[in-house]
């Protein structure tokens, strides 16, 4: 399991989001309030962020526990942006990837998590691994379930399906393909955020003039934090975040439902 959080807003420091905060992602690490599988995310962490006009965003990731790498406290505390997207992670099996493995994976202009689990890996994944090319399976950042989640959305990213669809659509294929998954995706091209929920937890945060947050748990006790329904597809982008209900594997039942928009001044 791991955690994860996205931000698009005013340029910030990094720090601000990411290790201020009284119960933020930095903390997270160790003390977790609403992980409801493991208990420390220390095999690895990362941040991804955009900077001024250029698209394709840059990372700092490392293999060890963010609380043990002084060199990205001191970056978090100069480096400012409008858009990005950081994690923390609890590895789902031991491997030798070290800092590979770490969330933000990344290609193009987009940044990806996962938060979860896929259950029965790595045989689990056979079939939707096998509609790759194998190019791509050769390509795998590392050799873990969620570099190959990531590949699967990019693939359909690539053919032409928008964040939403991506995501959604490939939760589907991996539930279906490995019942019990813990699926919890974070995606962002540092305009829009796009997120589901699929066995654990997620909230946002819209604050007028200040961005939008969609984060695993709050980072601190604001009450204008609010949760997402499991099975749930999460759009958001500076000025209003929209749900959409996820239908189970199989099920051709069309669901859609639109949040109000999130006020602003």
């Amino acid at each position: 399991m791991c955690r994860h959080l996205a931000y698009l807003g005013p340029s910030e420091p990094l720090g601000r989001l990411l290790v201020a905060p009284p119960h933020g992602l930095y903390r997270q690490s160790w003390a977790p309030r609403r992980q409801r599988h493991g208990t420390v995310n220390a095999d690895g962490f990362g941040v991804g962020w955009y900077a001024g006009d250029d698209p394709v965003p840059a990372r700092y990731r490392r293999a060890g526990p963010i609380w043990a790498d002084q060199s990205f406290a001191d970056l978090a505390r100069v480096v400012r942006s409008g858009a990005f997207l950081a994690a923390v992670r609890d590895a789902t099996l031991a491997g030798a990837d070290a800092e590979a493995a770490a969330a933000p994976f990344a290609a193009d202009a987009r940044l990806f998590s996962h938060n979860g689990a896929v259950t029965g890996w790595p045989g689990s994944l056979a079939g939707p691994a096998g509609t790759l090319p194998p190019e791509e399976l050769l390509s795998l950042e590392a050799r873990n379930d969620s570099a190959l989640v990531w590949a699967l959305v990019l693939a359909r990213l690539r053919a032409g399906d928008d964040d939403g669809r991506a995501l959604a659509e490939t939760v589907l294929e991996v539930a279906a393909a490995a019942p019990g998954s813990r699926l919890n995706l974070l995606l962002t091209d540092g305009a829009t955020v796009t997120a589901t929920t699929w066995g654990d937890t997620l909230w946002y945060l819209t604050l007028p003039g200040s961005g939008t947050v969609v984060a695993s748990e709050p980072y601190d006790d604001d009450p204008r934090w609010r949760e997402v329904p499991d099975r749930t597809l999460l759009v958001a982008d500076r000025a209003e975040v929209r749900l959409t209900p996820l239908k189970e594997p199989g099920d051709t039942a069309t669901q859609a439902f639109v949040s109000p928009k999130e006020p602003r001044t």
